[in-house]
């Protein structure tokens, strides 16, 4: 891997990693047509990695709302009069939606790093949980905003995150879905993604540094993907916030559809191989 692809995989993971369109998708199409092995260890620790910037953007854009949920959850857990408070619990929220996550990544960890990728299996989750994301809009009541969720709210998006270590489903598609199923305003299910993402990419970065840079691919192109996909990833996530305010996510399914149609003619013509 050299700068070059260090800056392409960076800017792609920045567009995609909160759009509901899957960011470990759009990499492992872009890593085969740089004619990168999306199946090598260091190729995948790298997208890891990478991910790490676009979680910082998070943090410095959600900042303050992160520091108030820390310091209400800390004083809580000495302090009574502070367990009634809606950041107090978003913070017991945030933790009980990643344990699922933390628990299946494990576990699995195998299977996603290897048998899962695949363009194969990217081209039928970009279609198959399309379906899913227009089932959860027809169904959208949308009337509880952020001081109605609950701790069950939490666990129901933090076992569908379990669903988007599959390439292609996407992390914010999937708990978008969830917290639309579960009656959120899509505002509400949308920043509930963003900070159930904090600990889960954060954890996986961390976890897969070591085959990233173990391999061939140095530290500066790391570093130069990671800074990339920070700067992107906090346009990005300005821009959701405004487009799910008044746009519903199956905006995003003609285009995952269109994608995923086109894998799989390409990988039935032998047009691109699936690793």
């Amino acid at each position: 891997m050299n700068y070059f692809d260090a800056i392409i995989l960076g800017i792609v993971e920045g567009l995609t990693e909160f759009l509901p369109i899957s960011s470990t998708g759009h990499l492992t199409i872009a890593e085969k047509m740089l004619g990168l092995e999306v199946d090598d260890p260091a190729v995948t620790g790298f997208t890891a990695v990478i991910q790490m910037g676009a979680i910082a953007a998070v943090i410095l854009y959600f900042a303050r709302d992160i520091w108030n949920i820390v310091r209400t959850w800390l004083l809580g857990l000495v302090k009574p009069e502070y367990r009634g408070h809606r950041d107090f619990r978003m913070g017991w929220y945030v933790i009980v939606g990643t344990i699922p996550v933390g628990v299946v990544g494990l576990a699995f960890r195998d299977v996603i790093k290897n048998d899962l990728r695949s363009l194969w299996v990217v081209a039928v989750a970009l279609l198959g949980w399309s379906a899913v994301m227009w089932a959860a809009e027809r169904s959208a009541r949308q009337d509880r905003s952020e001081k109605g969720l609950n701790l069950t709210d939490a666990l129901v998006v933090g076992l569908f995150q379990c669903v988007s270590l599959i390439p292609g489903v996407s992390r914010s598609g999937a708990t978008i879905s969830a917290g639309l199923f579960r009656g959120l305003d899509r505002v509400t299910a949308t920043r509930l993604s963003f900070f159930l993402s904090i600990p889960a990419l954060l954890a996986a970065g961390i976890f897969e540094m070591k085959d990233a840079l173990g391999g061939d691919i140095g530290v500066g192109e790391t570093v130069v993907g990671t800074v990339v996909s920070f700067v992107v990833a906090y346009a990005s996530i300005a821009w959701l916030l405004r487009f799910v305010a008044h746009h519903p996510i199956t905006w995003f399914v003609p285009y995952r559809g269109v994608l995923g149609v086109l894998l799989l003619v390409l990988l039935a013509t032998g047009g691109m191989s699936a690793t």
